[in-house]
């Protein structure tokens, strides 16, 4: 295809911003291109990935899928399989739909010449592997695992490694514990050669800490957490930001820092907010585990009903709400009802069919069932817990498994015992490094200590469990954990240490506007940067921390006419809720899923009929949402949303400007200042002065 001048010129510009890493600016280069003349294959191959890495996953796909079509239509039939593994590949990653991504896996399947590998091949088997290892089916994941990493290994090393990831998994699951840890550090060490690109090394780092959290084996999630964090900084793409944020806050939460958790995961929520918005259910759900530990029990609920809306297993979360909120015999049912039929929804972290998968919900039932007085059903859930703790190793699970029969010892009349396993579990528990599970412990050995007498123990155990649930529940976002990983040489709540004199002295910290510009200083270091809307926001969280503002609030204060910005804001229209082209692409996708049902059938896959089927009632739930009676556009009336969004990208703006001028502030803003519906300002209060604004 011939290039016009201006096609050539934009896409000279494009290849420029993209080897720069400027994905932005690549991606406008390659729209200006595509209308002055449109785009050859190779040219539409490298748009879908610039357009992935600048956070535009449905051109991405979009421009994959008209890619295989123009292939195809060439007779180019590798090149044409590629293109629909690729859109596999994104939309396993970034949707967790599996009828979609078995769909275009078969058409690639059609498409290849088992006879002569390619990298096609390679990718192919990988994709599968992971969708297999998704849907529960680990034999064929084995074999497709095997498959990418024989292929890749010759053919393309960042397939082969993606492969390795997913055997080690398998391996895992096996029961193999420390052949799978030794194979998942192979995977990592490898990757962090710098030898992959950008999103293939995401990719494995992501699907690393996920088989890490998955086993419970923390310390080595957490250490993979920071170096994927630190690879993240200069080289994440799309949205990889979005997944090292929830990875962040599980450990945070696990930590006990619970209120830097959520702040972590409510901006991941913002920028993982992908086309088809069922991958929202994983912060979610993480979102509802965090609140329910800092005692929010109407906030947790409202989290985990809404990953459970878009299809996402809100289990063992929401009975655990229940049972908080005094309704037992609900959750009694709830946590039955999830061990008995399992949603087949798809987890990073917690395959289906796995002991892993049931252990939260059984450390969950025996909890309700002691509650409730059932016994017999709390020694069964305690057996099965126990046999899962010691297939897969790890000491959080025994430390779980510990608690449960406490509990049921402590139930069935045997206090010392149950004093016994409490004891037990608060010191696995403290050795993990889970202030909240080591509090819950010790609440419990306070029980167990009152029944037996030793009403001293018992005073000690619950006072020191008190304490520290109330720092849980309460405490600010006050350390540096969150972006850099625990100090070395802080205090023991993991925060840096704090140069008091040097605080003391240093010239105070200042934000203030001059003219177009703000005069900033932070940590004794002077700086200008010019005015912006988000600056104006900053400023006002600066001059109240610790107080929540609601976005309405921050708009209205920022217009010349305070009052009629908060009535028009709250009047206003969003618009539509899907635009053209997101229903046109959940219909592409209802397609795709109503093609894969019918296989199911034919097969007589009862399961892969189910799976397929919820994925099918979440997308018609959207589109009915979305779209009235006689096809006429909802309109969203929310004008909070709207103001959430222009917010938060103001304030994220402003921040990108203080860090190129100042990074240690871009860092301190990063820990300390959240966005979304409700934005604040939470510094570490044991610093002694406050911004001068």
């Amino acid at each position: 295809m011939a290039q016009t001048s201006g096609e050539g010129i934009a896409l000279g510009r494009a290849r420029d911003a993209a080897a720069r890493g400027a994905w932005a600016d690549a991606y406008t280069g390659y729209l200006e291109a595509r209308e002055a003349g449109g785009l050859g294959p190779a040219e539409l191959a490298d748009f879908a990935s610039v357009a992935y890495a600048a956070g535009h996953l449905d051109v991405a796909i979009e421009t994959w899928e008209r890619l295989h079509e123009e292939l195809s239509r060439l007779g180019e039939d590798v090149g044409a399989a590629g293109a629909a593994v690729r859109v596999a590949m994104h939309l396993l990653f970034d949707t967790a739909l599996m009828a979609p991504v078995r769909g275009w896996l078969h058409r690639a399947e059609r498409l290849l010449d088992p006879a002569t590998p390619t990298p096609v091949h390679a990718w192919f088997a990988a994709v599968r592997a992971f969708e297999r290892l998704l849907s529960g089916d680990l034999d064929a994941a084995r074999d497709w695992a095997d498959q990418a990493i024989e292929t890749g290994s010759h053919t393309d090393p960042a397939a082969a490694a993606i492969g390795r990831v997913a055997r080690a998994r398998l391996v895992i699951l096996d029961g193999d514990v420390p052949r799978g840890l030794e194979l998942l550090d192979e995977a990592g060490t490898a990757v962090m050669t710098g030898d992959l690109d950008a999103l293939s090394t995401g990719v494995v780092y992501c699907e690393l800490v996920c088989a890490l959290q998955g086993l419970a084996q923390y310390d080595l999630a957490e250490q993979w957490t920071e170096a994927m964090e630190r690879w993240a900084r200069t080289n994440a793409i799309g949205s990889l930001h979005g997944r090292c944020r929830v990875h962040r806050a599980e450990i945070l939460r696990l930590r006990g820092q619970c209120a830097h958790a959520e702040q972590q995961v409510l901006l991941a929520c913002d920028e993982l907010r992908p086309y088809v918005r069922r991958e929202l259910g994983w912060p979610l759900t993480e979102l509802g585990r965090i609140r329910l530990r800092r005692g929010d029990l109407p906030g947790a609920e409202e989290a985990l009903l809404a990953a459970h809306g878009l299809g996402w297993d809100p289990e063992p979360g929401l009975s655990l709400v229940r049972l908080a909120g005094g309704d037992a015999d609900t959750a009694a049912a709830a946590i039955g009802e999830a061990l008995a039929r399992p949603l087949p929804v798809p987890s990073k972290e917690l395959p289906p069919t796995s002991g892993l998968r049931r252990a939260p919900l059984l450390d969950a039932q025996v909890r309700i069932a002691v509650a409730c007085g059932d016994l017999e059903t709390a020694r069964a859930a305690v057996r099965e817990l126990d046999e899962v703790a010691v297939r897969f190793e790890s000491t959080a699970l025994a430390a779980s498994a510990l608690r449960a029969r406490g509990d049921l010892l402590l139930a069935e009349g045997d206090a010392a015992g149950a004093s016994a396993s409490f004891a037990g579990a608060l010191r696995a528990w403290s050795q993990v490094g889970a202030p909240y599970e080591t509090a819950e412990c010790r609440l419990r050995l306070a029980d167990a200590q009152g029944a037996l007498g030793n009403l001293r123990a018992e005073t000690l155990e619950r006072s020191a469990a008190r304490t520290e649930l109330e720092r849980i529940a309460h405490g600010p976002a006050t350390d540096g954990s969150a972006t850099d990983g625990p100090a070395t040489d802080g205090p023991a709540t993991h925060g840096p240490a704090i140069d008091r004199s040097r605080a003391e002295t240093a010239e105070p910290d200042t934000f203030v506007r001059e003219g177009d510009h703000w005069r900033v200083v932070f940590d004794g270091r002077r700086t200008t940067v010019r005015d912006s809307k988000g600056m104006h926001h900053l400023a006002r969280l600066f001059a109240a921390p610790g107080r929540e503002f609601h976005v309405l609030d921050l708009v209205a204060a920022d217009s010349d006419d305070p009052a009629a910005a908060g009535r028009l804001s709250r009047a206003g229209d969003l618009g539509p809720l899907l635009d053209d082209r997101a229903k046109q692409m959940y219909r592409r996708r209802l397609a795709d899923i109503e093609e894969d049902i019918e296989d199911a059938r034919a097969d007589n896959d009862v399961a892969r009929q189910e799976q397929a089927g919820l994925e099918r009632e979440f997308l018609i739930g959207e589109l009915a949402r979305a779209v009235g009676l006689g096809g006429r556009d909802r309109h969203a009336g929310a004008a909070s949303e709207r103001a959430r969004a222009a917010v938060t990208q103001a304030v994220r703006k402003a921040i990108g400007r203080l860090r190129e001028a100042c990074p240690a502030l871009g860092d301190h803003l990063d820990r300390t200042i959240s966005t979304g519906t409700y934005c604040a300002y939470a510094p570490d209060p044991r610093l002694p002065s406050g911004w001068s604004t």
